[in-house]
């Protein structure tokens, strides 16, 4: 009985002992189990986390892209903008700048610079001499003391001598240098005071032959005028010719206008995100249009401004300005100089005109202007006055119809008083002539300009006074030189 008793606890602790294993084993799977489930819980958490961050990460770079795109269509209008605004400004730009030249601006006033010697030329300090003390009275005692000093004083005293001669040459050498350096700078400031007395003198001249009112003074200084005159960089090359005429006190300009290139074609920007591009608005062909004759109408009004308020001499009473345009002909290819604005402004009541309240315009008509009224399309006009018929190469044409009639042959006359008839003959047909320099007619005697409306024009003349039919030859030649010069005739 007792034997199955401990045999029967033996074997329920067996069992337990078994059992326990087994909790443990199924512990350690559950575990096991557990941490795997864990883990993978946490690459599954990752691998979303990670994708939302990707997903966060393209939303972001493409926020971030089309932020740029937006920026550089925002980079876009405003340059359109500030282009606009400086083609609207052209005018009242100038109404704040006193265009009169400052002739002590245009003097050099600025004096040589100082002689600066480079530091080590400086006088150095003569070597000082080495001090060699007596002995006290123990080191007297001791046996040739006395000899011994006094070689000490010897060797100091060569030793001075040596150093004296080496810092005399020194010195030497240094104020060789300085001299050289001296007279080299010397020279120089001569130089510019010389170049500076001769520039200021010629700006003293001009200044009095302008202020008496000098023909070539008053073209150079009004060329000094337009040439500071501040454009936009774009587009305005600033060009022109202009000629004074003393007896009327009149300037003459013909100024190089810009093309139709210079209103800008777009209205604005816009980026397309279905297209993923930046594109842009056309502007109406009737706003170019409007933009374009503004800017011609602000270029004369300024001119006109600019060179009556820079007139410190008082010597323009009239100023007649013709704006062209170089461009080329369609139908031959050739280049042309179309006139788009021709206007002559006296002074009295140019002064009087308020530009910051004018239609420009209107105030070009009102001055009596000729406008273009399709400038866009190259429309000429007619200049008032033929900017070539009172240029320089021009001369007095004098009247050969006076006294004619008594003259019994025109073979009689000499080939110039041949030209001079010619020329005055056309003079009373209506036409304003102008007789060239036999030196640079270019094979043209004269030239005029008819001035009726469509049927107009240019027109050049060749006379030649021969016995007998005027040859081919002399035909061809004026041909080609209509060919060159573009007129609407030649005689």
């Amino acid at each position: 009985m007792g034997r199955r008793s401990g045999f029967a606890g033996l074997l329920r602790a067996t069992v337990r002992v078994a059992a326990a294993a087994e909790r443990d084993r199924k512990r350690a799977v559950n575990g096991y189990q557990a941490q795997a489930r864990q883990h993978e819980r946490q690459q599954r958490m990752a691998l979303a986390q990670q994708s939302r961050d990707n997903k966060t990460a393209e939303k972001l770079a493409k926020a971030e892209y089309l932020a740029g795109q937006q920026d550089e269509v925002d980079d876009l209008n405003a340059e359109l903008q500030d282009r606009i605004a400086d083609l609207q400004g052209i005018l009242t730009h100038t109404l704040t700048h006193d265009d009169c030249i400052d002739f002590d601006s245009l003097r050099i006033t600025d004096g040589f610079e100082p002689f600066q010697p480079p530091a080590e030329l400086s006088p150095g300090i003569s070597p000082p001499t080495d001090i060699i003390n007596a002995p006290n009275w123990f080191g007297k005692l001791l046996p040739g003391a006395d000899k011994r000093h006094a070689a000490a004083l010897n060797a100091a005293k060569s030793r001075h001598q040596t150093a004296m001669a080496q810092f005399k040459q020194d010195e030497a050498e240094k104020r060789s240098v300085f001299a050289n350096l001296k007279h080299e700078y010397e020279r120089k400031k001569a130089l510019y005071e010389d170049e500076k007395n001769s520039k200021n003198a010629e700006i003293d001249a001009f200044q009095v032959d302008f202020m008496a009112k000098e023909r070539d003074a008053v073209e150079s200084y009004n060329d000094m005028v337009l040439s500071r005159s501040e454009y936009p960089e774009e587009g305005f090359l600033q060009m022109f010719r202009l000629v004074y005429l003393p007896e009327s006190a009149e300037l003459v300009v013909e100024y190089d206008l810009p093309d139709l290139s210079l209103i800008p074609a777009e209205v604005d920007y816009r980026y397309v995100k279905s297209k993923d591009a930046i594109e842009s608005k056309a502007r109406k062909s009737a706003e170019i249009k409007q933009l374009y004759q503004d800017v011609i109408a602000s270029i004369t009004l300024r001119t006109l401004h600019e060179l009556f308020e820079a007139d410190q001499a008082d010597a323009l009473a009239l100023i007649t300005f013709n704006g062209v345009v170089d461009t080329h002909d369609p139908a031959s290819g050739r280049e042309v100089r179309v006139p788009l604005v021709s206007v002559r402004a006296p002074k009295s009541h140019f002064l009087q005109i308020n530009l910051e309240k004018i239609d420009k315009i209107a105030c070009l008509r009102n001055l009596g202007a000729q406008v273009s009224s399709r400038p866009d399309e190259l429309q000429a006009i007619k200049p008032i006055v033929e900017f070539d018929m009172i240029d320089k190469r021009f001369i007095d044409q004098g009247d050969a119809l006076t006294g004619l009639e008594s003259r019994p042959n025109l073979m009689d006359s000499t080939p110039g008083e041949f030209e001079v008839l010619i020329s005055n003959l056309f003079t009373r047909m209506g036409l304003d002539t102008k007789l060239t320099q036999s030196s640079r007619d270019g094979g043209v005697d004269a030239v005029a300009f008819d001035t009726r409306p469509v049927l107009g024009g240019k027109v050049v003349i060749q006379a030649k006074r021969y016995r007998d039919t005027v040859g081919v030859s002399a035909v061809r030649d004026l041909y080609g030189t209509m060919m060159k010069r573009g007129p609407t005739k030649a005689f």
